[in-house]
């Protein structure tokens, strides 16, 4: 079975890959990889984070009233 497993594995690693990019990709697209830094960055700095959903509170108003974040 060992023989098998060691046959199989080239195969899955690009698979795996290929999934960790997308993965990757989706989650910087939705913003959940800023929610991620914003954590580790609270932890580092040994303070309490928002709610997730005051954080998205307060990145919707950034948006909202900074000029230079909208295309018109």
């Amino acid at each position: 079975m060992g023989a098998v497993a060691a046959h199989r594995e080239p195969e899955v690693m690009p698979l795996q890959r290929a999934w960790r990019g997308l993965r990757w990709y989706v989650r910087e697209l939705t913003g959940e990889g800023r929610w991620d830094e914003y954590v580790a960055r609270c932890a580092a700095e040994g303070r309490r984070p928002m709610s997730r959903r005051d954080w998205e509170r307060h990145r919707a108003d950034q948006r909202e009233h900074a000029p230079q974040s909208r295309c018109c």
